[in-house]
């Protein structure tokens, strides 16, 4: 009989905490309990997981070693992540934290299971695997593959990244903001989530500007995919936020050292792990929003050779920030690890 694991979830009751439970019942993670953790303000909620309802505890220093766990999914913030998960690890929990907090840290593992599942073995250094930008989780997925053919030596990335990038104050502040369309009185709406308003609108613009006029996102997804990749690649993005409710875009322009053909590029995708190719331009079929959400793949499509330079691909992919991006991905860590210990 396999074991079951105790889970605890802090941030339970936000946008991913709550995905993290329809998770972890989808992709099969044997689970003996939960434990909900979030703020003061949260306490006597009630989650569900198969059937069963936990009550939400208030996160304290001293809950893990009051109700030990496995596995603690941390999904509050970053300076939650940053006081509460060093008790966690000290109660015995391995950390998979979804906040940008530790990733770049040396010593913490920045996972996509797809893509460097090796690395979870370092997991035992601090005892925590951080988990990557929502918008870099997709883009390595189709990297991964295609570097291992054709040598990858440059990325240049525009995203398009749903409200529920900001959780679920986003996704209702969009909302808000379309009902005040409809209500004729949108000049009036006063945005509060993102420097603008988001409703028919698009942002260029994602957290703060660093000293380069790159902002802290783009600069995520340029760090991190040098980490995950274990690669110096040559990479630039800008990511913008656009007025859809849920699931990321981007578009890529990928460069090679070697020659590729979209054909070829097809064809290694398709057989990529959790990757979904939607390509038939003429019949109007390709990657969207609205198809990608509340799935667990990331869909790529639009895969087309460069105009003018042989070693150029251009792409265009889409996957449900929420859950490939935060929580089917630490899922997937935890899985993983799970098969790790079992092979020790």
């Amino acid at each position: 009989m396999s074991k079951k694991y105790k889970i605890a979830i802090v941030g339970a009751t936000g946008a991913v905490g709550e995905e993290l439970l329809t998770v972890l019942d989808e992709l099969n993670l044997e689970v003996e309990s939960i434990l909900a953790l979030a703020s003061a303000k949260s306490v006597g909620k009630e989650v569900e997981f198969k059937g069963k309802g936990y009550r939400v505890k208030e996160l304290t220093e001293t809950v893990f070693k009051e109700n030990p766990v496995d596995i603690a999914f941390f999904s509050a913030g970053g300076s939650v992540s940053a006081k509460f998960a060093p008790f966690a690890v000290k109660a015995g929990a391995l950390v998979i934290d979804n906040t940008s907090h530790f990733r770049m840290q040396e010593d913490v593992p920045l996972v996509v299971p797809e893509v460097n599942a090796e690395d979870i073995k370092l997991w035992k250094k601090t005892g925590i695997i951080a988990n990557p930008n929502c918008s870099t989780i997709q883009m390595v997925q189709i990297l991964k593959p295609l570097d291992e053919i054709f040598k990858l030596q440059r990325v240049d990335v525009a995203t398009y990244q749903a409200a529920s990038g900001a959780g679920k104050k986003g996704m209702d502040e969009l909302i808000s903001g379309l009902q005040s369309f409809f209500a004729f009185n949108l000049a009036e709406f006063k945005s509060s989530t993102f420097p603008h308003t988001l409703a028919l609108n698009v942002i260029p613009q994602i957290d703060i500007f660093m000293e380069n006029d790159y902002t802290k996102e783009e600069m995520k997804m340029v760090n991190e995919t040098q980490k995950i990749l274990h690669k110096s690649l040559e990479i630039s993005a800008t990511c913008v936020r656009v007025g859809v409710l849920r699931s990321h875009s981007e578009a890529l322009t990928l460069h090679f050292e070697k020659e590729v053909s979209a054909k070829k590029a097809k064809e290694i995708l398709a057989k990529a792990a959790n990757i979904v190719v939607i390509d038939e331009p003429q019949k109007q079929k390709y990657p969207m929003p609205l198809l990608s959400s509340n799935t667990n793949e990331t869909y790529v499509g639009r895969i087309r050779g460069d105009l003018s330079r042989k070693n150029v691909l251009h792409l265009w992919c889409v996957a449900d920030q929420i859950r490939v991006g935060a929580a089917t991905n630490a899922v997937r860590i935890a899985k993983e690890w799970i098969k790790l210990n079992n092979q020790a």
